[in-house]
């Protein structure tokens, strides 16, 4: 079982942007040239993309919230009502459809209640990551904050220290219109007459671990109980159930069996099933230590990079291993997959600013890594209903990093912007050709998979994203689309020459993505696609 606690170069901004240039000019001719081939399959549509798989996580674990979205409505860091103007800026750029809060293991030691009323009367509490909450930033906030940036509020419940009465109450208190309960007048009081409609509610977190130490049986009653006969106001509610991590087979088959114990129509109380999968064991297969089996952030060597990403290729198998068991009892398939925690996860030691826990140093190979996750949801579009990056700031596989009134977009964050483009779009099968890479994992032989990607069609322009693993060859390119005449390309590179590459508050434009206009002579389009890049092709068909 692949456990969740388990499984030399330097540049600037104007490398970077060379490199775009140097490798993917048309027709280039080199020992690669004309190794490679992808074949976009017009009439093979596989579903909708929905815009969900984008989403974000936002835990109240060390900067997230404190530093990161919230800086108070009397700070002198630009802000809207007390939140971030620039991240409220970058998050309407990559047009963020949901956001997930407040956890995480944070959501089952939170009480909804302390985090409403006048900010001047809210109590401080432990935080379960460490020092105090002063609950500044609440229900009426984050909601709020949501609206700001265009995103669907996913608020999680707390199932292991709270009982059900107090969700029933936090969704009366979000949803009930204005004058119908004592809880919607409190909501007005606080400036906030209309319902905030959510939808989407997870109920518990991890509740086989922090979240309860359930066994999948009892987290099925509990579930059952939690979502039986919750009001609706008018607003139809997702319950999101709290499913496995990694590979944990008999989680989800245990749990399904519980809840259609009393009949198969429980199952419709079910939007999502949650799945959570981590990338962080670089022990080359010496240890399955939570702690000693990490790696480096920054300080890593070729086989690292490599390791990274065929571990985040894991994730195809998980969706494909947890789809075909929970159709043992939904057979119809009404459950979708909510991978709301997906990301590397490194050891402490790389973070922009000291005591920032879980905050780490995203570089190219997180950039990498990121696009190659997205391509995989984007080729499983009726399996998958949400996905949430773990994090959206200062933590983890994050987008952006802040402190104070500095602040940057990671190469992460560039991805999720070049990769914006596929939202809405019709997923197309899309067949790739092209040298695997072979690498030495310390004697032993090990092999990742060369070009991947995916396609989505736009009326008449096709999104192609594709990302290149080997960090010194580039792969010239055969691009056809049968059925169809590409007539023009756009091409958007994020590359750069050093694999370590990242952005900092002092160097914010280190690893950015560059744009420029691909000459099409007939068909196949011909590419260089960068060694260590990640590219997204714009094409207008005929």
């Amino acid at each position: 079982m692949i456990g969740r606690r388990e499984f030399i170069r330097t540049g600037s901004l104007g490398a970077g942007a060379l490199l775009l240039f140097k490798y993917s000019s048309v027709g280039a001719s080199g020992p690669a040239a004309g190794d490679s081939r992808i074949e976009v399959l017009l009439d093979e549509p596989l579903g909708t993309i929905s815009p969900n798989i984008y989403g974000h996580f936002t835990e109240n674990l060390g900067a997230v919230i404190y530093d990161g979205v919230w800086v108070g409505a009397n700070s002198s860091i630009p802000n809207v009502d007390g939140i971030r103007k620039e991240l409220i800026e970058q998050l309407r750029k990559i047009k963020a459809p949901v956001i997930r809060y407040p956890g995480g293991c944070f959501a089952d030691s939170y009480d909804w209640h302390d985090g409403i009323g006048p900010s001047d009367r809210r109590p401080k509490r432990t935080n379960f990551w460490g020092g105090s909450d002063p609950n500044q930033f609440g229900t009426n906030e984050f909601v709020h904050f949501c609206k700001l940036v265009g995103a669907e509020p996913y608020l999680a419940a707390n199932v292991r220290s709270l009982p059900a009465k107090d969700f029933y109450q936090w969704v009366e208190y979000c949803n009930s219109p204005a004058g119908s309960t004592t809880l919607a007048d409190t909501r007005a009081a606080a400036g906030y007459k209309d319902p905030f409609q959510v939808r989407y509610w997870g109920v518990g977190n991890e509740s086989w671990g922090c979240g309860g130490n359930f066994t999948p049986q009892e987290y099925a009653v509990e579930f059952r109980r939690f979502a039986t006969w919750v009001p609706t106001y008018g607003q139809d509610l997702s319950f999101v159930a709290s499913g496995p991590s990694d590979d944990g087979w008999d989680w989800t088959r245990e749990f399904l069996q519980e809840i259609v114990r009393k009949g198969p129509g429980q199952l419709r109380s079910i939007y999502g099933l949650a799945l959570h999968y981590y990338t962080w064991n670089l022990s080359r297969g010496r240890t399955t230590n939570w702690d000693e089996g990490k790696g480096d952030a920054l300080k890593f060597d070729v086989v690292d990079w490599y390791e990274v990403l065929r571990q985040g290729a894991v994730i195809e198998s998980l969706i494909n291993g947890h789809w075909q068991v929970m159709g043992e009892f939904d057979r119809q398939h009404q459950i979708k997959l909510v991978v709301d925690e997906w990301g590397p996860w490194y050891r402490p030691g790389s973070e922009a600013v000291p005591g920032h826990i879980l905050e780490q140093m995203p570089t190219l190979r997180d950039a990498v890594f990121s696009a190659m996750t997205l391509d995989t949801f984007h080729r499983h579009p009726t399996k998958i209903g949400m996905a949430n990056c773990a994090q959206l700031i200062n933590c983890l596989n994050s987008l952006y990093l802040a402190h104070e009134d500095k602040f940057c977009v990671t190469p992460v964050g560039h991805v999720f912007e070049l990769y914006a483009a596929h939202q809405g779009g019709q997923s197309l099968r899309t067949v790739f050709s092209s040298p695997s890479v072979h690498y030495d994992r310390d004697g032993q032989p090990a092999t990742l998979t060369g070009l991947s990607g995916s396609a989505s069609l736009h009326g008449k322009e096709l999104v192609l994203t594709v990302v290149n693993p080997h960090v010194t060859e580039r792969r010239e390119t055969e691009i056809t689309a049968p059925g169809g005449t590409i007539r023009s390309t756009a091409a958007t590179v994020l590359t750069h020459s050093d694999i370590h590459a990242h952005n900092t508050f002092g160097q914010r434009d280190v690893v950015v993505p560059a744009t420029s206009a691909v000459e099409v002579k007939g068909t196949p389009v011909r590419f260089g696609f960068p060694p260590a890049s990640v590219t997204k092709l714009v094409m207008t068909l005929g």
